[in-house]
């Protein structure tokens, strides 16, 4: 099986960076110890490990910094993928069309009262098929003529239009697409986008 995760951690600067390194650390030692094989199993296991670390309590102004990751484990002898996310979802590019695996609406981390189990959504990998997972930055970037936010449609259209061409490729048209995208905007977010294909 390969595991894959895209991971966008609240907090600027120092904050971000201990985030970022305690998500990295915890995801492995969750993942190579194996007990966990089913991603929303993973990410329960992420967000109680993150919430101990970092004593939260949901109390009134405490630190409430956590991430919004989507995590993928691809079964390679059945051509199955299980995906869970938290806030960000999975796209599977597949004949001219994008399917969306959602997300649940709750972070890694504290979370008002809500401490609802990350559900595992399920799907039959069919070759040709691009897998996609991404941080919120792209899709919330300001630009274009108007000063807009890009927004989901905007960019599966784009993921529609590069399908066919060779990965590599398409990193680069995204590249170059969000560069124009926001021609005298400054950037909001961080960006990151994961792209798998079969």
């Amino acid at each position: 099986k390969i595991v894959a995760a895209v991971a966008d951690c609240t907090g600027h600067g120092v904050p971000g960076a201990f985030m970022s390194m305690l998500g990295v650390s915890f995801l492995n030692e969750i993942v190579n110890k194996g007990d966990a094989i089913q991603p929303g199993m993973i990410l329960d296991l992420l967000r109680e490990t993150i919430i101990r670390a970092l004593h939260q309590t949901g109390k009134e102004g405490e630190n409430k910094d956590g991430m919004d990751i989507s995590l993928v484990v691809i079964d390679q002898a059945t051509g199955q993928i299980n995906f869970a996310g938290a806030y960000n979802p999975l796209y599977v590019v597949r004949d001219g069309e994008v399917l969306e695996l959602k997300a649940d609406r709750m972070p890694i981390g504290i979370y008002q009262d809500k401490n609802d189990l990350f559900s595992t959504k399920t799907m039959d990998i069919q070759k040709g098929d691009t897998l996609f997972m991404q941080s919120d930055g792209f899709e919330d970037q300001f630009g274009g003529p108007e000063g807009k936010k890009l927004k989901a449609k905007a960019y599966k259209e784009l993921l529609i239009k590069l399908k066919d061409l060779p990965m590599a490729d398409i990193r680069d048209q995204l590249d170059t697409f969000i560069m124009e995208w926001m021609h005298g905007y400054a950037q909001v977010d961080d960006i990151l986008v994961m792209g798998i294909r079969f």
